[in-house]
């Protein structure tokens, strides 16, 4: 099984190596890895080419913002799965990908393999601040703001050819509504690894603060709505408590 990863990033010289390293040192052989720059102003394109003879591709020109850059990479990736992981994100350990491996050879129905994330603050990479966990997901509770880990998600690039790419409508929730197309209008199969597969730095748009939040919870009402899923801004604002645990959560040693 070949696995193409893609790191979409821009400006990303303080955490890109990190990235780079994480995905070169799997001990899983046969990865193809893509990566995207937005035309990066700053040293990101020098750290690169430091690694560019072990790197599959590269593309650096402008783009629309990190969701046209990952649909850059998808189009170019030739793996039977594709998993994106993000120029401040890098993976729990060198097994990762030989473990996601296993799983889809456990599951080979499966279209979609995710796992766990943690957030690590940015000035020590191993002091965890949340526990981003997928063990109650199901698909249902898309409708409700719940989601599967981007980051620790695995899809095949058939399931990518059979629903699209991402929305470029979205400012920060095209994700959300790529799982809402997967698994609400496709009805696509998903596993799940009861393991945490990637760190992630905090401060991503995503997890910016409270204008941010509001931002992904409106376009989290209008993903579903487009995609003939009916929801509001009550049903998704209802989670908001049980989001506030992963605070407090840490995963066991078993899982990490």
């Amino acid at each position: 099984m070949k696995i193409s990863i893609i790191t979409v990033c821009y400006n990303s010289e303080s955490t890109i190596r990190d990235t780079i390293e994480s995905v070169l040192s799997q001990s899983y052989a046969d990865i193809e890895y893509i990566i995207v720059d937005g035309a990066s102003s700053d040293r990101t394109m020098v750290i690169v080419d430091e690694y560019k003879d072990r790197i599959s591709i590269v593309v650096s020109e402008s783009d629309k913002g990190i969701y046209d850059a990952m649909n850059k990479g998808i189009k170019l990736a030739t793996g039977d799965v594709i998993g994106i992981l993000n120029s401040d994100d890098f993976y729990q350990n060198n097994g990762v990908i030989k473990d996601v491996v296993c799983q889809f050879d456990s599951f080979p129905d499966s279209d979609i393999v995710f796992g766990d994330v943690v957030f690590v603050a940015p000035d020590n990479l191993g002091k965890i601040v949340r526990y981003y966990r997928s063990a109650n997901f199901k698909p249902w509770k898309l409708r409700f703001g719940w989601m599967p880990p981007h980051p620790a998600t695995f899809i095949k690039k058939c399931a990518y050819d059979q629903v699209g790419l991402y929305s470029l409508d979205f400012k920060i929730s095209s994700d959300y509504e790529m799982f809402v197309r997967l698994l609400l209008v496709h009805k696509l199969r998903f596993s799940r690894m009861n393991k945490v597969l990637v760190r992630m730095r905090m401060g991503g748009v995503s997890t910016a603060g409270m204008k941010s939040s509001l931002l992904l919870n409106k376009e989290i009402v209008q993903a579903c709505r487009r995609n003939g899923v009916y929801t509001n801004l009550v049903f998704v604002l209802f989670k908001i408590p049980f989001k506030l645990m992963e605070l407090f959560r840490r995963p066991s040693r078993g899982k990490s």
